[in-house]
């Protein structure tokens, strides 16, 4: 019985074994070891990660791929600096807002590629330009601002618990739900798997590829919220590193990039998986010019992990019916 579930579970067993052996050696190498501060910080950058991972991680599983990730976190971002102060409107509405700009990015996104049939890896790229010229428009430099009072509640801790640690528990009790027991879910998985099946037994391919878009705009959307929770500001530049990152975070989670395996607590082992190896090469005493070259190396592993199908299985939605 143990055997069967580590069979069909390899992927994602695999590095959440990893993550814990590293996070212990992280834990160990840093100079406060295990402390609220240290899980805080730790676990308010994994967040970030997790969020544009899922916003990666939706339209992955249903065979295509989102170059925008990044300049809709930004876009988002930026909205929030704009909008989160509490100045001009309330914050509740704001937050709204926020969360509405990425959603409407991924929309438009999945409307181009499905309506226009224009390939995603081309249609996200020239999507991703615009937002990122949106986001300059709005915020050419750093700046803005941002309830201070709803940062510290969604950025510090809940007696030891950090605040954002309890915020990715949720995500992978609710997005586990959503991609197991609930028929949009298992469309994604159905759709992914095989197009011309989920057609045949009547699933609406385009309305579904639209809403996995839409879904991965709102992820991007609390991303962005995040980020300025974070750094209490707004800033246009942050999109590059998270489009590459996304992608590198799902691979490590076993997400098949050629769609229709995957699952959200993969996803997010995979993100916390990144952020660790990044924070222990930080605490490693690495050169701080060598550690670009690292992580970029890991990143190129990964995705190379991912396009070559290792551990992928023979019929994907056998992952669903034993």
């Amino acid at each position: 019985m143990t055997g069967t579930f580590l069979a069909r579970n390899l992927r994602v067993v695999i590095p959440t074994v990893a993550f814990a052996l590293l996070f212990v050696l992280y834990i160990a190498t840093h100079p406060r070891g295990l402390s609220t501060y240290v899980l805080t910080i730790w676990s308010n950058q994994s967040a970030l990660l997790v969020f544009a991972a899922l916003a990666q991680f939706f339209v992955v599983l249903v065979r295509g791929i989102d170059l925008s990730v990044g300049a809709m976190i930004a876009l988002s971002n930026v909205v929030a600096s704009h909008v989160l102060d509490g100045a001009h409107i309330p914050v509740a509405l704001g937050v709204v807002l926020v969360l509405a700009t990425g959603a409407v990015c991924g929309f438009l996104s999945g409307v181009i590629v499905t309506i226009g049939r224009i390939p995603p890896i081309i249609a996200t790229l020239a999507t991703g330009a615009i937002y990122s010229g949106i986001a300059l428009w709005l915020r050419p430099t750093p700046g803005g601002a941002v309830n201070e009072a709803l940062s510290d509640a969604l950025t510090y801790a809940i007696g030891p618990v950090p605040t954002s640690l309890v915020i990715v528990v949720t995500i992978v009790v609710a997005g586990t739900w959503l991609m197991r027991r609930s028929v949009f879910g298992l469309s994604l998985h159905a759709l992914g798997s095989s197009e011309h099946s989920a057609e045949l037994t009547g699933l609406d391919v385009a309305r579904t590829r639209i809403l996995a878009h839409t879904l991965g705009g709102l992820c991007a959307g609390f991303g962005g919220f995040y980020v300025a929770m974070v750094t209490l500001t707004g800033d246009a530049g942050i999109g590059p590193t998270y489009t590459l990152n996304s992608i590198a975070a799902i691979v490590l989670g076993g997400v098949s990039l050629a769609g229709g395996i995957g699952s959200v607590f993969g996803v997010v082992i995979g993100a916390m998986l990144l952020k660790t190896i990044a924070a222990l090469m930080f605490f490693s005493g690495l050169p701080p010019l060598a550690q670009p070259f690292f992580e970029g190396f890991i990143l190129a592993l990964a995705i190379a992990f991912g396009s070559l199908g290792i551990l992928r299985v023979r019929n994907k939605l056998k992952l669903f019916t034993q």
